[in-house]
């Protein structure tokens, strides 16, 4: 039986992006000790850039297009994963409908552990949820318009449950200083105290009260995915909620590597003091010269050069069921999937990870080469850099990759039925040589794209 999903789509299932991109003295992902990334491939370790990065700077990349009235998605509902819906609720409510401030965060507080979510313990963390949750950006809203349309049987239960709580809170304190005093009764020595003690501890803490039905169910309406487009590519999984719908992304994505051995430097730097400066461009560090001397500061930083193969893949036939299974109508979901693919190959495109983009302007490099392809299944090339590109022997690292990824398209095109030529868009002036030569004579594995859009075309 043919699915809607399936009448919907035209094609192969699968989208593929391969890219390569060349980072100088950059540093855009780095572990806990502030170092780069890397593993060993090939024999050779290589420098990392992990998917998350990716996948996170090309996911905030298209939700800021797509708030701002850019790109394909304008005009379509996008998510955020954050640990602050309580506060986003409370702030609604106090801003829209004049709650005061503490309320309406006790109350959305309330009203999300009441579905099974947990918030921190320490003072910093105590109005956050523990785990990040991904949801429709207006999801707060709409959860703050929910209690005050219900403010009357909301408020019933929160002060049922927030008495509840206090009265829980209070039998653990009690219940914790009772076992305290057993151990230390007993570490005395004076077993009839420890006994007493013992005989003191509460048997069982306040229950909770359940939150109502019919507040539950608004409350996971609100934080469903709904039609928020990245949910749809990206997924989300929350264990926290047993019944809120989780969602299987439609976009794989690998980690991205150096096509060649890893080169990393630590870059040592001092930084000035301004106003010790001042003092000796005045002749003033006659006041004391010795603490005018050396730098303000000294350190040092680690940053990568190299050239990164990065690949991706949408399923497109998933990216249907997932948009259906939002809600939203089957006529609906053809346009919808055709921007939101066409937003995918800008963001793989254009979006670059933040780390250090002042200190080392990152963020404005552009692809050496971007190669597009659809197929009845995905296809990583990621094995044809297992041996690594040596620049004494290879020539330049980024044109010796961009022909191998060529000539790898092409073998796969002449000994397989399910794949599609490819669409390669170039930013660089020696990889436009390259698809000029191969143009010329013929061994393109398919056509160069002048355009994000003509990467899409099919």
């Amino acid at each position: 039986m043919t699915t809607p999903a399936a009448e919907l789509l035209t094609g192969d299932q699968y989208f593929s992006l391969h890219l390569l991109e060349t980072f100088t003295a950059a540093l855009p992902v780095r572990d806990e000790n502030g170092m780069p990334k890397q593993f060993v491939f090939g024999g050779d370790p290589r420098t990392m850039i992990t998917a998350q990065a990716r996948r996170r700077a090309e996911r905030t990349h298209s939700r800021e297009r797509a708030n701002a009235g850019q790109g394909p998605l304008a005009g379509y509902t996008m998510g955020i994963r954050t640990r602050e819906w309580a506060k986003l609720t409370a702030k609604a409510l106090a801003d829209r409908y004049g709650w005061d401030r503490a309320d309406a965060l006790a109350t959305a507080k309330a009203l999300l552990e009441g579905v099974g979510l947990k918030f921190g313990a320490k003072p910093t963390t105590r109005d956050l949820t523990q785990v990040l949750l991904f949801a429709p950006e207006d999801a707060g809203q709409i959860i703050a318009d929910w209690i005050q349309e219900h403010r009357a049987e909301v408020a019933a239960w929160t002060s049922d449950y927030l008495k509840a709580k206090e009265a829980g809170a209070a039998a653990a304190a009690a219940k914790k200083a009772a076992a305290a005093a057993a151990r230390k009764a007993k570490k005395s020595g004076t077993d009839a105290l420890a006994s007493a003690a013992d005989d003191n501890q509460p048997n069982n803490e306040e229950q909770l009260p359940p939150v109502p039905r019919k507040i539950r169910e608004a409350i996971l309406s609100a934080l469903a995915p709904r039609d928020a487009i990245d949910i749809a590519l990206y997924g989300r999984f929350l264990a926290e909620i047993a019944d809120s719908p989780n969602v299987d992304g439609a976009i794989q994505t690998a980690h991205a590597f150096t096509v060649h051995a890893a080169e990393h430097i630590d870059d040592f730097y001092a930084a000035a003091d301004d106003a010790k400066l001042h003092r000796k461009a005045h002749a003033l560090d006659y006041i004391d010269a010795a603490d005018d001397s050396g730098a303000g500061m000294t350190g040092y930083q680690s940053l990568i050069s190299g050239t990164f193969y990065r690949h991706a893949v949408l399923d497109r036939y998933k990216l249907r069921i997932n948009l259906l299974a939002s809600g939203m109508k089957p006529d609906q979901v053809q346009a919808a999937a055709e921007a939101a693919e066409l937003e995918f190959v800008e963001a793989f495109t254009n979006a670059i990870p933040q780390a250090k983009k002042n200190t080392t302007a990152a963020t404005g490099i552009l692809p050496k080469l971007v190669m597009a392809f659809t197929g009845a299944r995905p296809f990583n090339y990621a094995g044809i850099f297992e041996k690594p590109i040596a620049e004494e022997t290879d020539g330049v690292a980024s044109v010796a990759a961009a022909d191998r990824l060529l000539n790898q398209h092409a073998l796969v095109l002449r000994k397989r039925t399910d794949i599609s030529p490819a669409q390669v868009l170039t930013y660089d002036l020696d990889v436009q040589e390259l698809i000029d030569s191969r143009t010329a004579a013929g061994t393109l594995p398919g056509a160069e794209a002048n355009s994000i859009e003509e990467l899409t075309s099919r």
